[in-house]
């Protein structure tokens, strides 16, 4: 039987795909898995029974990875399962961009009580006036699951599309249509596009990634729209450059003091995965990670340890290892392992940064006084016997 604790509200459709081995815990401390969205863990002590943390949405700022990875705890994350959510926002916030439709809505809210609207309303649009998204060029930055959305969609609305990746993995590049120009200067997205959406995780040389350099280049009533992260942008410098008239708008789902209210920022709250459907989809990924995960040691979508999938178990005995990225660790454990007569029939081995994970199975199950062997490796961070 398996503890599970919700930081958050996860959608029961997500929490309901739990087989009936798993049984839910208001004790954090009992838990073995932790599902959560939103909530700070930061500051959290983790009990040594924990051993996986899903987040039910893509970005894991709120989760200390480190600590995590050195506790031997994994984190997930679900990525791609909002996407739709936050494609449709972006486009949203194209067209309330591009057409004054909230100027407009305004205008009928302030004049409802007034018997002659539909008449005044004839001389009043002009001032709501705005452009067409089709015939203009829109620059992708990142081309992960939201990314090629947004790309592909852009293209049957008549945009002309650039993308920028120069990370793009395989199933994206599948998944790209051949209309989006993929492009390997960014500073061409820069120059070229009337409206530029990022979509790119915030690491440290992503951070400010759109700022005053990059805004000289654009053209004069660029739209920028960021739907990732806020830190993303030097808003600085979006805020000056919408003062000049360099910038039409700068779209955000981040709104913080110095954007909200700002003139010429669009700001929403933070709504990109704000669906039904999306997090439905988060909670149902979360949870079949954390299950094939506990049930047979498969790690997909971590944010702090490598991708290992050997698919279930269906040998007599199966174990999983957390250990430093360092050589001849491997045969340490093959070596225990042969001096107790155990054989190891199938391995995986694969390395993240400083952190590496191991799955063996095994002939014949493994014995209590093997894993105090295996567990005294100078370099295993936490040991588990999957089966």
């Amino acid at each position: 039987m398996y503890n599970y604790h919700c930081l958050n509200a996860i959608s029961r459709k997500g929490t309901d795909k739990f087989s009936t081995n798993y049984k839910e815990t208001k004790n954090i401390a009992e838990a073995e898995a932790i599902l959560v969205r939103s909530a700070k863990m930061h500051d959290l002590e983790f009990s040594d029974k924990l051993l996986a943390i899903a987040r039910a949405g893509a970005g894991v700022n709120n989760i200390p990875l480190e600590r995590c990875a050195k506790q031997g705890i994994v984190v997930f994350n679900t990525p791609g399962a909002n996407a739709n959510a936050v494609k449709e926002m972006v486009f949203a916030g194209m067209l309330i961009a591009s057409r004054d439709i909230v100027g407009g809505a305004n205008w009928v809210e302030a004049n409802k009580e007034d018997a002659n609207i539909s008449k005044n309303m004839e001389s009043a649009k002009k001032n709501f006036a705005g452009i067409e998204i089709s015939g203009k060029k829109l620059g992708v930055i990142g081309l992960g699951a939201i990314g090629v959305l947004v790309a592909n969609a852009a293209t049957h609305m008549g945009m002309e599309v650039y993308g920028y990746d120069p990370y793009i993995s395989v199933n994206a590049a599948w998944n790209l249509s051949r209309s989006v120009k993929h492009i390997n200067n960014l500073d061409d997205i820069f120059r070229e596009c009337d409206f530029i959406t990022v979509h790119v995780p915030l690491l440290e040389n992503t951070r400010k990634m759109v700022g005053r350099p990059q805004i000289e280049m654009m053209k004069r009533g660029t739209v920028i729209l960021n739907f990732a992260r806020d830190l993303l942008v030097d808003e600085d410098a979006v805020c000056d450059a919408l003062a000049s008239g360099k910038l039409r708008h700068y779209v955000t789902d981040f709104p913080n003091p110095k954007t909200a209210g700002a003139p010429g920022v669009i700001a929403t709250p933070h709504l990109g995965a704000s669906t039904e459907e999306a997090e439905e989809n988060c909670a149902e990924m979360a949870v079949e990670e954390i299950m094939d995960y506990l049930e047979n040691g498969n790690i997909r979508n971590s944010v702090n340890f490598p991708r290992c999938d050997m698919g279930r178990c269906t040998g007599a005995g199966r174990i999983a290892v957390m250990h430093e990225n360092t050589k001849g660790v491997i045969a340490k454990y093959t070596t225990i392992l042969g001096d107790a007569d155990i054989n190891v029939s199938d391995m995986m081995n694969k390395s993240r940064g400083e952190f590496a994970y191991t799955l063996m199975d095994l002939d014949s199950p493994v014995t209590e006084a093997v894993i105090e062997k295996l567990s005294a490796v100078e370099e295993v961070i936490r040991i588990r016997v999957v089966k």
